[in-house]
């Protein structure tokens, strides 16, 4: 071998050596960052899972918070409902106060009933009508026509629908058309989104004719209270057909919780 291939064999061998080191250098680079890639993903694992954990710790602790307050409630209720008929019960003619005042509180029960499964947070407005009709309605033969767009309502306003429907179903079965075996109530709202506000309507049909009372009754005043607090609009209107009751509201009252 000449003194030119020897030169020529070793210079290929230390490029041969220089690759390799190249190539082991970046194997030794690439399993560094494998580790470090690996750490990072356990560390974000382990992260995820004490967030987790704290979510569901967060949200057991909210729910039985509920359920307390909700059982606060309900005994509170209990007792002012308690309070009520023994106050009343020894004073002659306060029946119809006393069943009064016993609907109205049974009514918010119901309310509070619906807004604990809702966390406090919001409801369908055709959930509120429907609970809250739901007492004074016959499955068999059902009395009510309920129909209208989906529309989640605040907690402030579940009590406030609640609490009037009870005002409107204790009446149409004393004096309107649920007194009477044909008697029907049709329950409608509808959106207009360039007022952006909602019209619901009560209207009674085949009950007995209809006169507009001499006195407001604590009822009606309760109603028409209940309907400013949401910044809407009441009419009561006494048709010879039937009575008719019709609250035009801003969505905004409905849906904001500073409303």
């Amino acid at each position: 071998m000449s003194e030119l291939d020897l030169r020529a064999d070793q210079g290929a061998e230390t490029a041969a050596g220089s690759q390799q080191d190249s190539l082991a250098a970046e194997n030794v680079s690439l399993r560094l960052l494998l580790a470090q890639a690996e750490i990072n993903a356990r560390s974000l694992l382990d992260q995820a899972g004490i967030d987790a954990r704290e979510r569901e710790a967060s949200d057991k602790l909210q729910k039985l918070i509920l359920e307390e307050l909700h059982h606060r409630i309900k005994n509170t209720l209990a007792i002012v409902g308690a309070i009520v008929s023994q106050s009343l019960r020894s004073l002659q003619g306060a029946e119809h106060a006393q069943h009064a005042i016993e609907g109205r509180l049974l009514a918010l029960g119901r309310a509070h009933d619906l807004l604990v499964h809702a966390k406090w947070t919001s409801a369908a407005l055709g959930t509120v009508i429907r609970r809250a009709i739901e007492a004074f309605d016959h499955p068999g033969e059902p009395k009510f026509s309920i129909s209208g767009p989906d529309i989640r309502i605040t907690s402030a306003a579940v009590i406030a629908v609640a609490m009037t429907l009870n005002e409107l179903c204790t009446n149409t079965t004393k004096f309107g058309a649920l007194s009477a075996p044909e008697g029907h109530v049709d329950i409608t709202w509808t959106l207009d989104p360039q007022t952006q506000r909602l019209h619901l309507s009560w209207i009674e049909k085949n009950g007995p004719p209809v006169h507009q009372p001499e006195k407001r009754s604590f009822g009606t005043r309760l109603i028409e209270t209940l309907g400013k607090q949401l910044k809407g609009d009441v009419r009561l209107t006494y048709e010879t057909t039937g009575f008719v009751y019709t609250f035009d509201v801003p969505i905004a009252s409905l849906t904001l919780s500073a409303a």
